[in-house]
């Protein structure tokens, strides 16, 4: 278990230490670029999107696609304030000591997870599928569960869950078991439990209501 240790210290004293609020806005300048990227070289490159520029009916979408560089902060700091919650109320009923400034600046670090997915869509657009259509694009999520199926003959409930079950999701619940780990220094399989029965439970509770009530 000496690696787990170095890598709290790791985390502590290098990750954990840096400015919240710089880190903040540095997390929402990489999906700005992000989204500017995939604006610029892959939506405006699809033929629906192309039609719309020749009817001069474009600006309409890109209101849209302009609406997202502002919301992007508000669902950070939602996304953060309600997750930091949720392993706050499952740290506390476990009896563990962590504020939820703690948790809050912790799962906004973890965030960076989710970064990835992001530049390998971009990545996938424009290097493989160079041609593809608004619906290829939309239904696309990297090393998602939607990946093993076809999404044209797929129940359009699935979709949404489909591409929210991916690699991504699943290192980021075993980096919030980190975390967690890390900021109480308690035990580690505890840490797993307490992230098992909140944030995990929590989010398939979401995934399978999501399922349930979509028509």
């Amino acid at each position: 278990m000496n690696w787990i240790t170095k890598g709290r210290d790791h985390f502590i004293n290098d990750w954990y230490s840096i400015d919240g609020k710089a880190f903040f806005i540095v997390l929402c300048l990489l999906y700005f670029a992000a989204f500017f990227i995939k604006g610029t070289f892959i939506i405006d490159g699809i033929a629906a999107f192309e039609i719309l520029q020749e009817r001069g009916e474009m600006w309409i979408m890109n209101l849209f696609f302009g609406l997202q560089y502002f919301s992007v902060p508000l669902f950070l700091a939602w996304k953060f304030t309600l997750t930091a919650f949720i392993l706050w109320v499952g740290c506390f009923l476990f009896g563990y000591r962590v504020t939820y400034a703690e948790l809050w600046k912790m799962v906004m670090i973890m965030e960076l997870t989710f970064v990835v997915p992001e530049l390998l869509k971009v990545l996938w657009f424009t290097a493989f599928e160079t041609d593809p259509n608004y619906h290829d694009y939309v239904a696309f999520y990297p090393a998602s569960l939607m990946n093993f199926f076809d999404y044209e003959t797929l129940d359009s409930k699935f979709h949404y869950p489909f591409k929210a079950l991916n690699l991504f999701e699943l290192i980021y619940w075993g980096l919030l078991v980190c975390g967690v780990y890390w900021l109480s220094n308690k035990k580690l399989s505890i840490s797993a439990i307490i992230v098992g029965c909140s944030y995990i439970l929590f989010f398939l509770i979401w995934i399978s209501y999501f399922i349930i009530v979509y028509k």
